[in-house]
């Protein structure tokens, strides 16, 4: 068993970097002047020569990473997920995207626990955007084991990678010994035949809590990780819906287009079944306290379970 930690995602990347720069002379790290907040800082102060800091202009900043992978460089090219999945989208789309350059784009602060730096910052918008290009591997690791291990599956991974990175600190919970990360591969962290629970990125160790909880009051939920939207676990959501009849959704992302709206899609096609989507509704952030607007925002673990007893009452 691996020790228990408590990191910001974002923190658990920026170390991952150092570590493979040692391994792989070829990486090398861009940013768009946010390197103390996404953390490429340890990659800069361990490897400077390798760190390139392209100023407050993610559009070229996914340029020039596009150009250094077609020399045969493994970029990461960071910026907040507002910047280099929103502003910069058009390059990453025919930069990126339209080539399937081996170029790996980091985005940091996203959704709600962004916090006060209000709707402006608080991206969430951007996993459904970099599902929308072909050829693009989305991920969104969930505590700091899984985060290592998604950077490093995609420093080997050929082709471009969309990575989400989290502003709040979380507990690990992926510590166990038999945890194995494979790209396109949900995990199942608690079996059930009553309901199935279906999380992803920050919102897995709230929807952990819910399970424990819904348990000692006799509901049999099942819980999968989703880290990776894109190529999704078809197989394991197709199976979690033949086994247990309803699924409940779960992510600090517009239900349009995000993890909700990807479930349904491999649903309907394989296993009809009632989901519900658990998400920010439709609408725009504002500032406050990270903590207290995942509350407002129905992002806890006590509304989870009220959404689950809901299901289970219909």
């Amino acid at each position: 068993m691996a020790e228990m930690v408590k990191k910001a995602t974002r923190e658990s990347y920026g170390l991952a970097l150092v570590e493979l720069g040692e391994k792989y002379p070829n990486l090398v790290v861009l940013d768009a002047d946010l390197a103390e907040a996404t953390k490429s800082i340890f990659f800069k102060k361990k490897y400077p020569d390798r760190f390139i800091d392209c100023g407050i202009d993610e559009c070229n900043m996914i340029g020039v990473a596009a150009g250094l992978a077609t020399c045969g460089k493994i970029p990461f090219a960071n910026s907040f997920a507002m910047f280099s999945a929103g502003r910069a989208f058009e390059q990453v789309r025919n930069s990126v995207g339209y080539p399937h350059l081996n170029v790996k784009i980091g985005g940091s602060h996203a959704g709600i626990s962004v916090g006060e730096d209000g709707a402006t910052h608080q991206c969430l918008e951007d996993l459904a955007l970099m599902r929308t290009i072909p050829g693009m591997v989305v991920l969104n690791p969930a505590d700091h084991y899984e985060m290592q291990a998604a950077v490093r599956a995609a420093a080997v991974y050929r082709g471009p990678v969309y990575i989400r990175l989290g502003r709040l600190a979380v507990e690990s919970f992926n510590n166990n010994d038999d945890y194995r990360f494979e790209i396109g591969k949900g995990i199942t962290l608690r079996d059930g035949r009553d309901i199935t629970v279906i999380a992803t990125g920050l919102m897995v160790s709230r929807a952990l809590e819910a399970v424990k909880s819904l348990e000692k009051e006799g509901v049999d939920a099942r819980l999968i990780n989703i880290h990776t939207l894109k190529p999704i676990d078809r197989e394991l959501i197709a199976k979690a819906a033949r086994e247990t009849g309803r699924i409940v959704t779960v992510e600090e992302h517009n239900v349009i287009g995000g993890l909700g709206d990807a479930v349904c899609g491999v649903v309907c096609e394989e296993c009809p079944v009632p989901v519900t989507k658990i998400g920010v509704n439709d609408v725009f952030g504002h500032s406050g306290p990270a903590l207290a607007l995942l509350d407002e925002f129905g992002l806890c673990a006590s509304h989870i379970e009220e959404v689950v007893k809901g299901v289970l009452k219909k």
